[in-house]
């Protein structure tokens, strides 16, 4: 520690004076040594492993002695990770919609071989209907097609509205993605006017995933129907659709429900959109590029030799 002494002089300046003082301080001591036991407890001795160790060369019992003295489990010869499955990767046997549905002309070849293929898979139908019952006792074929055009109903106002949670309720783990694609930073205006013909239900398939017990059941049905949609994007321009006009709409909507899950529900799982069915119309700021004007020929000059 320094002391500093200011000395005066009979002139004006001041001189100033270092006298240096010895003082002996310990930096280690607590000011309060009233907790130096407690202190003294906080620090304790652990037994480091000793990593050069080889452990190949100790026997099985000095190696269970070793880890049962460190409390460590013996390590199983697999690995074990619980899943939960709550829904397919996809449609077993999808529909196959007869051409010219929803038309007034039904008069075709490929329409009547296929009203035979049907007719045919009609019973497949009806056990996978009698496997559902099974599970389900109230469930009602007649019945069902109102409760899942609710479903997709709710479904669509969900997405119209944002509502993300909502729409995982009705809709399932594959059917998510593929109803938010190309929906963001967009504004989804959609309404439900009214059924051209009541929904019925087409199709019925129950299948059994990894174990006999895990059972999915889906059940197709078809939705013509009156609708309006209007998709503006981020900055208010129309890109598709119309809040005036509405649009005839014919689907094939497939519903899935693991039946084997007590509080399994229906939900969207895919739409069959047929091969005969015509192309989507394209955005309304879609641009065909013209094709590129073909290049003119070199035409060949001959050189006429002076003579």
């Amino acid at each position: 520690m320094a002391t500093y002494i200011l000395a005066k002089c009979g002139s004006l300046r001041m001189t100033p004076i270092m006298v240096y003082t010895q003082v002996r301080t310990t930096t280690s001591k607590h000011y309060n040594p009233k907790f130096k036991k407690h202190r003294a407890q906080k620090y304790l001795k652990v037994d480091l492993p000793n990593f050069n160790e080889d452990t190949e060369s100790l026997s099985r019992e000095k190696m269970r002695q070793k880890m049962k003295e460190k409390g460590i489990m013996p390590p199983r010869p697999w690995m074990e990770r619980p899943f939960y499955i709550s829904a397919t990767g996809g449609v077993f046997e999808p529909y196959v919609p007869p051409e010219g549905d929803g038309k007034a002309s039904l008069v075709s070849a490929t329409r009547a071989k296929q009203a035979v293929e049907l007719l045919e898979k009609k019973s497949k139908s009806m056990m996978a209907i009698r496997k559902v019952k099974s599970f389900e006792e109230d469930f009602d074929s007649k019945q069902f097609p109102a409760f899942a055009q609710n479903i997709y109903i709710k479904a669509h106002e969900c997405l119209a509205n944002g509502d993300r949670l909502g729409l995982r309720q009705y809709v399932t783990e594959k059917a998510y993605p593929e109803f938010r694609h190309n929906s963001f930073y967009k504004t989804i205006h959609w309404k439900f006017l009214d059924s051209l013909e009541p929904p019925r239900v087409v199709h019925a398939r129950c299948t059994d995933v990894i174990s006999k017990e895990n059972i999915f059941g889906q059940l197709t049905v078809r939705f013509h129907t009156r609708q309006q949609l209007a998709v503006y994007d981020r900055f208010g321009r129309l890109l598709h659709g119309s809040e005036i006009l509405a649009k005839d709409v014919l689907e094939y909507v497939v519903f899935e429900k693991h039946l084997s899950n007590l509080y399994g529900t229906w939900r969207i799982h895919d739409k069959i959109i047929p091969d005969w069915s015509p192309p989507k119309e394209p955005s309304k700021l879609t641009r065909i590029m013209p094709e590129p004007e073909p290049e003119p020929e070199p035409t060949e000059v001959q050189a006429i030799a002076d003579k």
